[in-house]
């Protein structure tokens, strides 16, 4: 069987993508809505009380007009119980769309947050789910804005900007009722007012998309920027480049400045034209309210609750201008949080079509694998069996493919031709749990999360008690390291493990897949940053921890090739010898035999 799988450089979607393949806004909103569900159903609730509050706002101008006109200056003259009741009403009113309004904004703080907290998560697992080819290819700081910034100013506009929005929305559309209910000639004047904004307003939608799209993106990139200043300030200073690295900041802060600027200033136009819209409304109503009024279609109070009525109407498409810059900045970071998630996982987990990996111990089949990042080959045709229970050494030159033959052994990544098989069943075949759960890799970094010690080899057996750790440590002969530390297992190692030394990352690194007890145990030189003293002790203990199950060991030191059953030497992405160490090192011109008096050149 051969599986062929698309290069994965082509699955990269980069910042610039949605200016290749734009989306309107409204479909950006669809597709964000059909991935928050909450918010649709939450929403027909929030509407509801945002009509009823917007109800209660228009009431007012419709009590002043009846106060005035058959309370204060009607034909029996001032009838000051009439006006008192009138205001009871009123108040009852307020009172009622007091509550309406208080439980809008409480059911839209409420629905928002747990709809965009799921997205948050959902986002999460699908960036942790990507290829390691498309993690390389993107900045972290740019996927991980996506994660924070992005949904932060999704949430930020749907709890302000989107309350604003439906109150508005609904503000404006009772409103226009109940002016046209009054007089449909000044409900006319006032469209007509207000037509020119709206065709200004429109026209500059598509340029405030684009140019809040540059925002957000420019947000990725200083992101960016500064995580990696500070996850890199011990080289930065190092080698005396903080000047080039505040330049570099500066950069990236002054292009999201520049972007930002750039937004506003386009932002301010669609305002300006709210503004001049407003004040043309207003002027006419009292012009030609005031001919109405002599001519005797409209009283004296209906044109009071009228000028009332504009100013209620006027003021949602003021603030909609300004409302209009976060929905744009928001329906950006949409755009780029929709743009991960459109990115299909190069290893996808096959879930419930999966199978579980056989009982027992790993065998390992190569068949026919090839493997490019895109450009050049690095492995080249590979086809080999690694015999259950056998502990396997991969060597070669840098670059040679022995860390890339690790991954695909793993499943970080698949295959570009080929098929690698674990008991007999393809990778690619197999369930994320079974594969994980029996196949463990130590990488040469061994990366450490900001815990103990405990906590960091718990993370790979959450049940281990103390005494089970203490028992771990000892079966590896580090029962005096770990009493050397400050605080013994209870010590925090800091973020990336940082408060340890390299040397001594590994170890705990190498204790966490010792407790995991995998059959298939994959080391990409777990020992090459420890010292020589630790590396001969934590040789003795790796030859018990590997005895029994399948090994793989990537290796940089002599010493893991000759502990190993079998050598697998690689050169230029080709497997070019194999056997024992002590049965290819007698051939003196070879890959293995140039390596081999390159490593005692080293020793000597």
């Amino acid at each position: 069987m051969t599986t062929t799988v698309t290069a994965p450089a082509k699955a990269k979607v980069t910042d610039d993508a949605r200016e290749e393949r734009p989306e309107s806004t409204w479909a950006t909103i669809r597709r964000g809505l059909s991935l928050s569900p909450e918010l649709r159903i939450g929403l027909a609730g929030t509407l509801f009380f945002a009509i009823i509050s917007m109800i209660g706002r228009a009431a007012v101008p419709v009590a002043i007009q009846q106060a005035i006109d058959k309370g204060i200056a009607g034909p029996g003259g001032l009838d000051v119980g009439f006006v008192g009741t009138v205001a009871a009403i009123t108040a009852g009113v307020l009172a009622v769309t007091t509550l309406c309004g208080y439980l809008m904004m409480r059911r839209l703080f409420t629905v928002s947050e747990t709809a965009l907290a799921n997205v948050r998560v959902r986002t999460f697992r699908h960036i942790h789910d990507l290829s390691m080819l498309h993690q390389q290819s993107e900045r972290r700081g740019s996927l991980v804005s996506r994660v924070t910034s992005d949904i932060d100013q999704i949430t930020q506009f749907l709890q302000w900007g989107g309350v604003i929005l439906i109150i508005s929305a609904g503000q404006l559309l009772v409103t226009a009722g109940v002016m046209a209910f009054y007089s449909w000639q000044l409900t006319l004047v006032v469209l007509v007012a207000f037509a020119p904004a709206v065709f200004v307003i429109r026209a500059f939608q598509k340029r405030l998309a684009g140019a809040y799209g540059l925002v957000r993106q420019r947000m990725g990139a200083l992101l960016a920027a500064v995580s990696e200043s500070v996850v890199g300030a011990p080289v930065i200073r190092a080698y005396g480049v903080s000047e080039r690295t505040r330049t570099r900041l500066n950069t990236a802060i002054d292009g999201h400045k520049t972007s930002q600027m750039r937004a506003l200033r386009t932002s301010v136009i669609g305002f300006s034209s709210g503004e001049i819209a407003a004040g043309l409304a207003t002027a006419a109503v009292v012009v030609v309210g005031v001919q109405l009024g002599i001519g005797g279609a409209l009283t004296i109070g209906q044109l009071t609750a009228y000028l009332f009525l504009v100013t209620l109407f006027i003021q949602p498409v003021q603030i909609a201008t300004e409302v209009l810059n976060e929905a744009q900045n928001a329906v950006a970071g949409w755009r780029r949080v929709l743009d991960v998630l459109d990115v299909s996982p190069d290893v996808a987990d096959p879930g419930e079509r999966g199978v579980e990996l056989p009982a027992g111990p790993i065998d390992v089949r190569f068949q026919d694998v090839s493997f490019t990042y895109g450009g050049p080959i690095v492995l080249d045709d590979v086809d080999l069996d690694i015999p259950a229970k056998t502990r396997v050494a991969v060597v070669g030159e840098t670059g040679s493919g022995k860390t890339t033959f690790a991954k695909l052994l793993t499943r970080l990544m698949d295959p570009t031709t080929g098929t690698v098989r674990l008991s007999g069943v393809p990778l690619g075949q197999l369930r994320f749990d079974s594969l994980r759960s029996r196949v463990v890799m130590v990488p040469q970094d061994g990366f450490l999360f900001d815990a103990t010690v405990a906590e960091n080899v718990r993370f790979a057996r959450p049940d281990l008690t103390d005494a089970d750790l203490s028992l771990a440590f000892t079966e590896l002969g580090l029962t005096d390291w770990v009493e050397s530390l400050p605080n013994g297992l209870s010590t925090r190692v800091g973020e990336r493990g940082e408060a340890l030394s390299v040397g001594e990352r590994q170890l705990v690194a190498l204790a966490r897949a010792y407790v995991a007890d995998p059959d298939l145990l994959v080391l990409d030189e777990a020992t090459s940053a420890v010292d020589p003293a630790t590396e001969v002790r934590l040789q003795r203990t790796l030859d018990a921890v590997t005895r029994g199950r399948t090994t793989v060991a990537i290796a940089h030191r002599l010493s893991t090739a000759q502990a190993a059953d079998e050598v697998i030497v690689v050169d230029k992405g080709r497997v070019v010898q194999r056997g024992p160490h002590d049965k290819l090192v007698q051939d003196a011109g070879s890959v293995y035999g140039k390596l081999y008096a390159s490593w005692l050149e080293q020793t000597r």
